[in-house]
């Protein structure tokens, strides 16, 4: 019997229907992604599912016994709870009653212990201590302070705390919608590896690309109220959806035609009509009534950046730039970037490294505190805020875009204002709703419509890939690719700097910035970690990725890898030298010549389960079976990355 059954359920709001007889089964263990264009109902679904939300009709059956947990989408703004008070509120009654305990045992006074006393006989009555236990192992596990207060943690522990809650219970199935969103890198990898470790079944909401491939066994989509199941992995079933929509297209045009076939014969004159044959009519009478039933499915996003007149050749050039507070705090310090025409950077750094303080000194709007910054000439800047301060949310989506104009000028074509918004797939109706009823994806599209209306060579991004939908996301990939100006982009989305930037810099969180070439999987290959997953010490300011820049596509020529030779330089003192190479002792060089054989197993190993996986008939198996072979495939992936890491740490000591 399936875990969870979601039998023929319906949702609408007026006259919009948003689910129409969706129907769903979930066994146990499986990793469900449910994937959909935004506005489709995904988050009303999840609600449906916990019992948020009531449907119109259908029915929500979770197997007898199970337990089902949720982790919220949106993080608590000011929540002064401490973590041990958030997580033990996983068990209602004995939770508060732990809580109260653990901080009455702060307390020396009589009236105290009276209470306490009282507490903990209801906690014994409650089998309360061992649910303590519990709560202790798991903030424990996750090396979670249990008397930090949750608003003073940043987001990635706060969603730390949040998962510690929900699987303190040990739930059956858990819930997530767009875990990943506003956190940063180090934070999602946690955030993977504690879910990996999850036996239970998942169903969860995300437009992370890596992160889906990474989590899910199967792949659901909504898609105009009914919910389609894909058997395979996320890169199968984009290929499956392509045929299936191909297919769609195929079926509609043949209907369409033996429609206007039937339309023309029931239009023939009075002669016919009188031997017409009446059972002929009433199947045109349905063909007309399926015909106007048929959900077409929404266009595609079409919009395109306005390019303005070309900057100079130098965009910025910081030269020792450094920012510190008044307290002498230090954020950002000897900095050495060049950025140029055409450039597109990607800042990858934890939150609160500085990347947005970085952002404000390279465009001028605030002052370095040490060295210099030069701007070029002729810049015309487009900001994307995440957190969407552009917009006026009591005005409608027409209003915050026109600015009192009926048409606008794009590229040198006038176009009404309406019209370029259905380009970014608002209805007229939906264009004169108001932005507070929108949804997180409707407003991210939103703001790219009113950015991209602004000529601009310099496009600023932060955080731009949060709550847009893949479709959307990749056409905004090809816009930024093409785009002959400059692009400078914070995000914390991996295949998205791998699809959009040539040069990578990443904030260190001690305040230094190091320069690379390529995407943020070239930055890895270079070796590039983060703080958290290094020895703790601080990392060596010499960049030692610009000398490994060849092995990388970005830009790969001799200019750019000098390039980051020169950064790296900068913050050297100006000692740009080259260490000696080291010679290896016997068993570090008999290593080093066993590591190529050693990486070439690994790699025939995961190409045999990959194409294992890619068979058609491989999520046909049984679930246990299926998460057996993608655990394995994950193990030897991480073992074929340290192997190489290993190799390149041995040959650059050869190498000098």
């Amino acid at each position: 019997m399936p875990l969870l059954t979601l039998d023929s359920i319906s949702l609408a709001f007026g006259m919009h229907p948003l689910l129409d007889q969706a129907s769903l089964n979930i066994e146990a263990g499986e990793r469900v992604c449910l994937l959909g264009r935004n506005g489709e109902g995904k988050s009303t679904l999840l609600k449906i599912v916990s019992g948020e939300v009531v449907p119109d009709g259908g029915k929500v059956r979770l197997d007898d016994g199970a337990v089902l947990a949720v982790l919220p989408q949106n993080l608590p703004s000011d929540d002064t709870r401490t973590a041990y008070e958030v997580v033990s509120g996983a068990f209602p009654e004995a939770g508060q009653l732990l809580a109260e305990f653990h901080t009455l045992t702060q307390s020396a006074d009589e009236s105290s212990l009276d209470r306490m006393m009282k507490v903990q006989e209801r906690i014994e009555a409650l089998d309360g201590w061992r649910l303590d236990q519990k709560v202790t192992a798991i903030l424990a596990q996750y090396g979670i302070d249990p008397d930090q207060r949750l608003n003073t943690l940043s987001g990635g522990w706060q969603r730390r705390v949040l998962l510690a809650k929900a699987l303190v219970g040990e739930p059956d199935i858990l819930l997530l919608d767009e875990p990943t969103n506003h956190l940063d890198v180090p934070a999602i990898a946690w955030l993977e590896e504690a879910l990996g470790a999850f036996r239970g079944a998942m169903l969860f909401v995300s437009h992370d690309r890596a992160f889906i491939r990474r989590m899910a066994t199967r792949v659901v989509e909504l898609d105009r109220g009914k919910l389609v199941s894909f058997a395979a992995s996320y890169d199968r079933y984009l290929d499956l959806k392509e045929k299936a929509l191909e297919e769609e297209e195929r079926e509609n045009a043949l209907f369409d035609k033996r429609l206007k076939q039937e339309e023309a014969w029931i239009r023939q004159g009075i002669k016919a009509r009188r031997t017409r044959n009446m059972g002929r009519v009433r199947a045109l009478k349905a063909m007309r009534e399926e015909h106007r039933q048929r959900r077409v499915r929404g266009g595609t996003a079409t919009f395109a950046v306005e390019d303005a007149a070309r900057s100079g050749k130098l965009v910025v050039e910081a030269v020792g730039a450094g920012f510190a507070y008044p307290d002498g705090t230090a954020i950002i310090r000897d900095m050495n970037l060049t950025v140029l025409r055409g450039d597109k950077i990607g800042l990858v750094g934890e939150n609160g490294t500085g990347k947005t303080t970085l952002v404000r000194l390279l465009l001028g709007s605030l002052e370095p505190t040490q060295g210099t910054i030069r701007l070029g000439t002729n810049l015309e800047v487009a900001y994307f805020d995440q957190l969407r301060g552009e917009l006026d949310l009591s005005l409608n989506a027409l209003d915050n875009l026109s600015e009192g104009r009926e048409f606008i000028d794009i590229n040198g074509q006038s176009k009404h204002v309406l019209g370029y918004l259905q380009e970014f797939l608002f209805t007229p109706e939906r264009a004169r709703s108001p932005v507070r009823v929108f949804s997180g994806g409707e407003r991210a599209r939103l703001l790219l419509a009113k950015l991209f209306s602004k000529p601009a060579n310099i496009l600023v991004l932060d955080e731009p890939t949060n709550d847009l939908d893949v479709e959307t996301l990749e056409l905004l990939e090809e816009q930024l690719s093409e785009f002959a100006g400059t692009v400078i982009v914070i995000s914390h989305d991996r295949e998205f700097l791998d699809n959009v930037v040539t040069e990578t810099v990443f904030l260190d969180g001690s305040g230094y910035v190091r320069e690379y070439v390529g995407g943020y999987s070239d930055w890895r290959r270079q070796g590039g970690r983060f703080p958290a997953e290094a020895t703790g010490a601080r990392p060596d300011r010499h960049d030692k990725a610009a000398k490994s820049g060849k092995q990388n596509s970005g830009k790969g020529n001799v200019n750019s890898v000098a390039k980051g030779d020169q950064v790296a330089a900068g913050s050297q003192d100006g000692d740009a030298s080259k260490p000696k190479p080291v010679k290896l002792s016997y068993k570090l060089k008999l290593e080093l010549e066993q590591l190529p054989g050693q990486i070439e197993a690994l790699e025939q190993d995961v190409a045999s389960i990959q194409a294992r996986i890619s068979s058609a008939d491989f999520y046909s198996g049984a679930a246990e079976e299926v998460a057996e072979v993608l655990e394995e495939l994950e193990q030897k992936e991480l073992k074929l990355e340290k192997v190489i890491e290993r190799w390149m740490e041995l040959e650059e000591q050869t190498l000098g």
